[in-house]
């Protein structure tokens, strides 16, 4: 391909990509910054776990981003004795009164699934996780004697952060595989409370999602342009050293001048960003860079996935684990402020 081909084919894409943003936009007000953070992962292909309270828009949000991108959308809901086969295959009985199998959520689209959302996904078991681990990492699962394969499948996941009984915490390693955590909250602005609690349209969002234009990117390119857009932008050496020194911070921060008042720094970290963790840092930074009309990065867009790809990827010491809410905003934040940008 040329390179004006190329740069055509980026910039048509780059269309589309922010036609998607508007449109999802439509369906869910006040939720801007977890809106480019999904577009960012779908074209950095990395999958998502959104946090935020009950009733915020999280499912709504996922339903429009499945109806934009096209491609088969399938949710489930974690409980307690969701079993791994739930996800793969149901039995019932059928009018004949014989037993029959038929595929599950994960099966049931075949190659077509393109969004799979996994709800309350800490209510579940760990025999589940570890299932969608597999299916996350690999985009296939065995079942029926072969090989199922799901090409263009990103997942995304919320835990319930309210009830904390019969609740199955995301093991560290499990929650690496997913390139962001989203925070997503009720609007500030009074105006956009004011629209949810009275415009009509948001009361009714079967109805609200049918008006948003189906399959504005098509879902079966996604995966031949991702590698394109990593490719095309670039990052200088200057740029290269900095991120290395933000990898760098969130392992040692005391070496880097980093302090929090009334945490002793030398005991707060057990584990920083891991190698997967600052490379998916770098793959998000990429598609925002893109996003923004450039083909070469600046260090604002590692700023602006900083939060969202890393935060969930430092560790704290037990005594401090109990506050990380709080506390890796704070140290996030420090560390931008310590390491010099260029």
């Amino acid at each position: 391909m040329s390179a004006d081909l190329k740069q055509s084919r980026l910039a048509d894409w780059r269309q589309r990509a922010l036609a998607f943003e508007r449109e999802v936009g439509k369906a869910v007000i006040g939720l801007e910054r977890p809106i480019r953070h999904i577009l960012i992962a779908v074209f950095a292909r990395g999958h998502v776990m959104l946090e935020g309270d009950v009733g915020v828009g999280k499912t709504t949000l996922l339903r429009a981003v499945a109806r934009c991108l096209g491609g088969a959308y399938e949710r489930v809901e974690g409980t307690i004795d969701l079993m791994p086969n739930d996800l793969v295959y149901h039995t019932y009985i059928n009018e004949l009164g014989k037993p029959q199998v038929e595929p599950g959520p994960v099966l049931k689209h075949g190659e077509e699934l393109s969004v799979f959302f996994f709800n309350e996904v800490n209510r579940a078991r760990p025999q589940v996780h570890s299932l969608l681990l597999r299916i996350m990492a690999e985009h296939a699962v065995s079942a029926f004697n072969r090989e199922h394969f799901f090409p263009y499948l990103q997942v995304f996941a919320d835990r319930n952060r309210v009830e904390k009984e019969e609740t199955f915490e995301i093991p560290s390693a499990a929650r690496d595989r997913f390139m962001m955590e989203l925070h997503v909250e009720t609007p500030a602005d009074p105006s956009l409370r004011r629209a949810l609690m009275f415009d009509p349209k948001f009361h009714d969002v079967d109805r609200l999602l049918d008006t948003l234009t189906p399959g504005i990117l098509p879902y079966r390119e996604i995966p031949q342009i991702a590698p394109v857009i990593q490719q095309s932008v670039t990052a200088s050496e200057t740029l290269q050293q900095y991120a290395l020194d933000l990898w760098e911070a969130t392992r040692r921060p005391a070496d880097y001048g980093v302090k929090l008042e009334g945490i002793d720094m030398d005991r707060l970290i057990l584990a920083g960003a891991s190698a997967r963790g600052v490379s998916m840092m770098m793959r998000a930074a990429r598609v925002a860079a893109w996003l923004d009309g450039r083909d070469y990065l600046v260090p604002e867009d590692i700023h602006d996935v900083f939060r969202e790809t890393i935060g969930h990827r430092v560790f704290f010491n037990p005594v401090y684990e109990l506050r990380r809410t709080a506390l890796i905003d704070e140290l996030l934040h420090a560390i931008r402020q310590k390491v010099a940008a260029p």
